[in-house]
């Protein structure tokens, strides 16, 4: 099975998801990927403040508006970011908090996690990498429940 597969399988399943729901998985997947940035940016938490803003907002502890804005930042750290697993991991924690505005960004910040870790693993393993983080993300989603 190739990644596109993957992704389609996965495109089919949040079709039929709430978007709350949406939010919490696409945080779970950027946070998976998170130290990507974090062991070359230390001080940078723009991305870990997208994915708890995420969070907060499924809590309806913010507002939409809050959680878009941390996504903003997350993006402007993901530019900034010179490794490329890095970025991916702040594009992914910016789409993330981005699907509190719009539920499409959900499978963006997947696909950008699921990149994070083939660049990670880049150039031996990235194909496998990538397929067993894309499992990940399938059955998490699957185990995820509409009642939030």
């Amino acid at each position: 099975m190739t990644d596109k597969d993957d992704l389609e399988k996965i495109k089919a399943e949040l079709a039929c998801r709430n978007h709350k729901t949406l939010v919490i998985w696409a945080t779970d997947c950027a946070a998976r990927v998170l130290p990507y940035f974090e062991e070359k940016y230390t001080q940078d938490d723009r991305p870990r403040k997208a994915i708890e803003a995420g969070r907060a907002w499924v809590r309806g502890e913010i507002k939409m508006t809050e959680a878009r804005g941390a996504a903003f930042a997350a993006h402007a750290a993901a530019r900034e970011a010179s490794h490329e697993a890095a970025r991916a991991a702040a594009r992914a924690a910016g789409h993330a908090s981005a699907t509190a505005h719009v539920a499409g960004h959900a499978v963006h910040a997947a696909t950008y996690a699921a990149r994070a870790v083939g660049y990670a693993a880049y150039p031996t393993d990235a194909d496998a990498a990538t397929t067993k983080e894309r499992d990940w993300q399938y059955q998490h989603l699957i185990n995820l429940r509409d009642d939030n």
